[in-house]
């Protein structure tokens, strides 16, 4: 069975708003106030709660360290699991053109460097969870992306064949995940930050959900 396996952060939604403010929550319980903005850390906000927390720390000046980050982690997931469909919003078309697949045969699923139990309530507050045949996170397993496991996991899940799926993501890590996994990628030009996936080179580029269809008609045959 053809499947489509999708990211999460940055590639089916924007999340990096709920994200920010929860990063922000652990740095105003440590009295520094909002230290991220969305106009400067969006595309830090989807590399994950580490990532935003050393780019606070860092601007802040501080001396820290891992252990630093770590007491922060918790906290972070704790605030963000309290507020975490606030300012998240799906990517223009996105949500037709997983029907869309769906009406022409293909399995879909989702896997994603996400805590699972979080990307399965995000996804239920978009009411969208029930449009996804798998959901893998980063918990899911004992590894994570870009590790090809969860991948190949989240296609079993859904009743494909990894041999015939692809990975749509946004970012080097879903890159060497396909590429690991000897899947072909697609990776979105619309995700948050000023990354330039086209120098990844990935299989495809989409520039719009739909366009979908077509690239995933192509790298399929």
């Amino acid at each position: 069975m053809r499947t489509v396996i999708f990211d999460l952060d940055g590639t089916l939604a924007d999340t990096s708003g709920d994200l920010l403010a929860a990063a922000n929550a652990c740095f105003r319980g440590l009295g520094h106030g909002d230290v991220l903005t969305a106009e400067t850390d969006a595309g830090t906000a989807v590399r994950g709660a580490r990532a935003m927390l050393n780019a606070g720390f860092t601007r802040l000046g501080l001396s820290y360290d891992d252990s630093d980050v770590d007491t922060q982690f918790p906290i972070l997931l704790e605030a963000y699991g309290q507020d975490i469909c606030t300012h998240t919003t799906l990517y223009p078309g996105a949500r037709e053109a997983i029907a869309r697949l769906r009406d022409a045969g293909y399995k879909v699923g989702i896997c994603t460097n996400k805590p699972e139990g979080l990307a399965e309530q995000l996804m239920a507050a978009l009411d969208f969870r029930d449009a996804f045949d798998s959901l893998v996170g980063a918990d899911t397993l004992p590894v994570r992306k870009p590790d090809p496991a969860p991948f190949i996991e989240a296609v079993r899940r859904a009743g494909g064949d990894p041999a015939r799926a692809v990975l749509v993501g946004d970012t080097q890590t879903d890159r060497d995940t396909s590429a690991n996994a000897g899947a072909p990628s697609i990776l979105v030009t619309f995700g948050p930050g000023s990354f330039d996936v086209a120098a990844l080179k990935p299989e495809a580029l989409m520039d719009h959900f739909d366009d979908l269809d077509d690239i995933v008609g192509r790298l399929m045959a």
